[in-house]
């Protein structure tokens, strides 16, 4: 048991699995919001560290520029995939976040494909197919939140 960090590229859903591992009972931080990334796009690496210093388990999301830093951290870092034509519609259509609407940041999302999705499969530990229904990626997860048979008693 321990904390679990979920990346991958815009539109892969790891929003839309945190919610619903949130909505199952898990406490969780997704750090597109709020004070989780500095104006220089990385982790804010003091408050990252306190975060993951609490024995309770957190399920984070994210994707930025320092995050290996703390991949000894978690007990998994699971990569969401799905293939860019897939994360271009996605990120046409969702309502909560503007980003993947223009050209530019579209033509952005397929350079990121080919040049940082890479390097985050070399750090993960899992690596899940993003295409699933959100459901079926949240019980994957979930068994590494709280592995089966674990009661919580000593």
């Amino acid at each position: 048991m321990g904390h679990i960090l979920i990346t991958g590229m815009s539109g892969v859903g790891k929003s839309s699995v945190l919610s619903e591992l949130s909505r199952r009972g898990h406490r969780t931080v997704d750090t597109d919001y709020g004070p989780w990334v500095g104006a220089d796009g990385a982790w804010d690496e003091p408050r990252m560290a306190t975060l993951l210093s609490t024995p309770s388990p957190v399920v984070v999301s994210g994707t930025v520029q320092n995050q290996g830093r703390f991949y000894d951290r978690f007990a998994a870092v699971i990569l969401l995939s799905a293939p860019v034509n897939v994360l271009l519609r996605r990120l046409s259509v969702r309502t909560n976040n503007p980003y993947g609407k223009s050209e530019r940041d579209r033509a952005e999302v397929r350079r990121y494909v080919q040049e940082v999705e890479p390097l985050l499969r070399r750090g993960a530990t899992l690596e899940l197919d993003a295409c699933r229904p959100v459901g079926e990626l949240a019980d994957e997860i979930e068994k590494l939140v709280v592995p089966p048979g674990f009661s919580g008693a000593p």
